[in-house]
């Protein structure tokens, strides 16, 4: 697998309704903000159509949705105001989020299993300079199964976050909910088209320093 061009997803918003749009915040991550694990200053780093900023946002913490979509960010802003919630979301490139520093926490909800390997230690490099010390990354990320998505494992997790700079606290086996996109998968699945399905994720803290 192969890094995906950011105009790829940029063109998902456009012309479609992507299977990671399910119109609520993952559950996995509604788990972990009530365990603690978001903490301080919150980047929440390919926010998407921003479900997690806006949850986090109303619950009160400060918060930035970021994302290389305008797209996604149009659609982001316009799910905050049909709440009545005020949030800041960026325009990013996660490879190079120039800006972006200070942050207590980074959510990665569903970023980290699009790169591949090479890619993997980059985005894990670039962040260094976006999480002060002592601060971490809270990870999901598809588990490999016969689902659809792009998908890591958790040895890839790893090794991403054994590099320079970082420790990994811990990794477990979660779930990611996702909206079952087409014919094949809903024959795959036992779930209708547009139906929602929970599928193996991994759950990841890393800390920085």
């Amino acid at each position: 697998m192969s890094t995906p061009a950011p105009s790829r997803f940029q063109e998902a918003y456009l012309t479609g309704e992507p299977p990671w749009i399910i119109g609520e915040p993952q559950p996995a991550i509604v788990a972990a903000e009530a365990e603690g694990l978001l903490r301080g200053r919150v980047l929440d780093l390919g926010c998407g159509t921003g479900e997690h900023t806006v949850l986090l946002a109303a619950r009160g913490y400060d918060v930035v949705g970021a994302d290389s979509a305008p797209a996604a960010l149009e659609r982001a802003r316009t799910v905050a105001a049909g709440r009545g919630v005020e949030a800041t979301f960026v325009e990013a490139d996660a490879m190079h989020p120039t800006g972006l520093h200070g942050f207590d926490t980074v959510l990665d909800s569903a970023l980290f299993h699009i790169f591949d390997t090479d890619d993997q230690g980059r985005y894990a490099d670039a962040l260094r300079d976006v999480v002060v010390d002592g601060g971490r990354v809270v990870l999901l990320g598809l588990a490999p199964s016969t689902a659809f998505g792009p998908e890591v494992t958790d040895d890839q997790i790893r090794a991403a976050f054994s590099r320079p700079g970082w420790t990994l606290d811990e990794i477990r086996e979660s779930t990611y909910r996702g909206r079952v996109p087409d014919d094949d998968q809903a024959a795959l699945l036992g779930v209708p088209v547009g139906g929602r399905v929970d599928l193996p994720a991994w759950l990841a803290v890393a800390r920085r320093g």
